[in-house]
């Protein structure tokens, strides 16, 4: 997989209660992630769905979804203003099914790879081990 992570791409690794940015400085066959950040939930009340919540829906899940909202936003706003060419996603799966159909299409057109699986609590090392 790391021959299709290019240098300097953004790596996202996420869930529903947050995400860290990297930034691949490797070359070659070979990531090296370096930490760029971090994105938190803010203002899950005042972004999240308008109305009543459907009884069957809890708070947790309205607010993972909120949040992968806030997210595909934040990645629209790096992605307009040129910070990254290429994205890695990495998110457990439930996340990346709420946040895929939130992507803008100019996010969606450097996606180069998505993982399915819970790292966000992860050391630098293990992610690059399922990278590379």
């Amino acid at each position: 997989m790391a021959d299709k992570i290019p240098h300097n791409a953004l790596v996202v690794v996420a869930d529903g209660t947050g995400a860290r940015f990297f930034r691949n400085s490797g070359h070659a066959n070979k990531v090296s992630l370096s930490a760029e950040g971090e994105l938190n939930p803010t203002n899950l009340i005042h972004d999240g769905p308008a109305g009543k919540r459907p009884t069957e829906s809890s708070n947790q899940e309205t607010d993972e979804a909120t949040f992968a909202k806030q997210l595909a936003n934040e990645l629209y706003r790096r992605a307009h203003s040129g910070d990254f060419a290429a994205l890695v996603l990495i998110a457990d799966p439930q996340t990346l099914g709420q946040i895929r159909p939130t992507l803008h299409k100019e996010v969606q057109d450097r996606l180069v790879s998505e993982v399915g699986k819970t790292l966000t609590k992860a050391s630098v090392t293990d992610i690059q081990k399922a990278l590379n």
